[in-house]
């Protein structure tokens, strides 16, 4: 058996621990001097990349991302925590605030066929516009077997076996490779970068590409309209009895 070549995509977001504000004119959020980080799901993805290949199963881990000149730092987290490379697709201003999954989608597909690559892992979702569609849509266009949601990943005599966090419970799966996996919150507790291994990362290669070199065009098929805070939640009322509760039930008083 041999070992396998990962693609992994790491998607630059706002940080999960600031604040999100809408801006001015109501058709985006502030980016501006706001704290940036790997997608936490795709940091589950490289981490598990990376098991892969300290248990001998993966050849090469190949950190990805596309957005602006920025997104290379979250790729040299990726190498800072073990990803042997990365290939990073600049995409700036306007054509980076509007990009969306089938785009990503389209770019992994070709970047996977280009590199001969056994294994794409991605995070199930991003978490500044949740779409969770960038691995069904590359499994797509690959025409690969795709397992979604995975909370444990087990080695198959040339095959994965995948369990998967469903509704119901767990359903587990097997995957015959090339395969797509998406990774779900409990399949890995992700590590922290040493700074050895960040000093290194500056020196492994990141290669640096546009979206005409793999033929993806990149133009917006959707338009945001207006974006507004969530509405503010209604205090709480605090009752006696549970005498008090059941009128308020009854008159529908909580409304």
């Amino acid at each position: 058996m041999s070992a396998y070549r990962v693609l992994v995509g790491c998607k630059r977001v706002i940080d999960y621990a600031v604040k999100i504000r809408v801006k001015p004119d109501k058709l985006g959020v502030v980016t501006d001097g706001v704290k940036h980080s790997m997608n936490p799901f795709d940091e589950i993805a490289i981490e598990e990349a990376i098991r892969l290949k300290e248990k001998k199963l993966a050849s090469e881990v190949v950190a990805f991302s596309c957005g602006p000149t920025a997104s290379q730092e979250t790729l040299r987290t990726a190498m800072a925590m073990g990803a042997d490379r990365a290939i990073h697709v600049e995409i700036d201003g306007k054509e980076a605030e509007t990009l969306q999954p089938i785009h990503v989608a389209k770019l992994l597909s070709k970047v996977a066929q280009e590199e001969k690559i056994d294994i794409i892992m991605l995070g199930k979702q991003a978490i500044d516009d949740d779409c969770n569609q960038t691995a069904q849509m590359t499994a797509s266009l690959l025409n690969w077997p795709q397992a979604t949601f995975a909370s444990k990943i087990e080695n198959d005599n040339g095959s994965f076996k995948v369990t998967r966090e469903i509704d119901g419970g767990l359903e587990t799966i097997k995957v015959k490779l090339p395969a797509v996996i998406s990774a779900d919150l409990r399949l890995n507790e992700p590590r922290y970068a040493t700074l050895p291994n960040i000093m290194k990362a500056k020196k492994k290669p990141l290669a640096k590409k546009k979206p005409s070199d793999y033929g993806v065009e990149v133009k917006a098929h959707q338009q945001v309209l207006k974006v507004e805070d969530p509405p503010v939640r209604q205090a709480g009322q605090k009752l006696e009895t549970v005498e008090d509760l059941v009128v308020k039930l009854k008159d529908g008083g909580f409304v």
